[in-house]
C-alpha cells in the first residue's frame, strides 16, 4: 500500500534541474529546496511532437531525481520551442541562435513548458503542460545581432530570454501561467505541490 502524500506534511522539496532560471523562479515561493541535476537523455524521439517531448522530459527528470531522493517531493520541468510542430531547443552557439531567430521572426511560436511533481515514497505523480503563445516581431539581422551580443541567450529554448532584453523581440505573449515562458509555470507548480501535500502559503 502506498504511503499517503499528506504524511509527513513537511517532505523535503527538490528541484530536478540545472537551470538558473528555474531556481530563481522556485525561490519566489520562499520554500526551502535542494537542487539535483537529473541525468536524462534529451534527444527528441523520431517524429516526436514538441508538447509530447516537453511532457516526457519533465516527467523523466522528476522520476530520475525522485529515485535518488525517494522521500522528497521532486519538481521536473522542460521547455521546447514549437515552430509549426518542429521542436527547437537551446541553441548552444551564436550561429544556432541567429538561425533560430531568423526562422522565428514575424511568426508565432508556442513555447511548450511542462512540469512534473513526483514523490516516490507516496506514489504521487502529476504532470501538466503550460503552452505559451508568442508572436515575434519582423526582426532585422541587425536587431538579431544586437540582441544576441547583449544577452547571449544560448541556454534558452528558442534563443529568446523574455525576462530580459528579449522582450523587445516580441509583439505579443498569450499565457494563463506567465512564468511558464521563463521556464517553470508557477501557478501549476503551486497547485501540484499542494496536491502533493506541501504547504505553499
Amino acid at each position: 500500500m502506498s504511503e499517503s502524500p499528506f504524511v509527513p506534511a513537511t517532505r523535503p522539496l527538490v528541484l530536478g534541474s540545472s537551470s538558473r532560471y528555474r531556481r530563481e523562479l522556485l525561490s519566489r515561493l520562499r520554500l526551502p529546496f535542494e537542487i539535483a541535476v537529473p541525468d536524462v537523455d534529451e534527444t527528441p524521439g523520431l517524429r516526436e511532437l514538441p508538447p509530447d517531448l516537453a511532457l516526457r522530459l519533465a516527467l523523466a527528470k522528476a522520476r530520475a531525481v525522485a529515485a535518488r531522493f525517494p522521500r522528497a517531493v521532486v519538481i521536473g520541468s522542460d521547455q521546447v520551442a514549437d515552430l509549426d510542430g518542429e521542436p527547437m531547443g537551446k541553441p548552444g552557439t551564436h550561429e544556432n541562435a541567429v538561425a533560430q531567430l531568423r526562422r522565428m521572426r514575424g511568426r508565432s511560436v508556442v513555447f511548450q513548458t511542462a512540469v512534473a511533481v513526483v514523490c516516490a515514497a507516496s506514489g504521487f505523480e502529476q504532470l501538466e503542460l503550460a503552452p505559451v503563445h508568442v508572436r515575434f516581431r519582423q526582426l532585422s539581422d541587425e536587431e538579431i545581432q544586437a540582441y544576441l551580443d547583449a544577452e547571449q541567450p544560448y541556454d534558452c529554448a528558442g534563443s529568446a530570454r523574455s525576462e530580459g532584453l528579449g522582450i523587445a523581440l516580441l509583439d505579443a505573449i498569450e499565457s494563463d501561467d506567465p512564468t511558464a515562458l521563463v521556464g517553470l509555470p508557477l501557478i501549476r507548480t503551486c497547485r501540484m505541490l499542494r496536491a502533493a501535500g506541501l504547504k505553499v502559503l
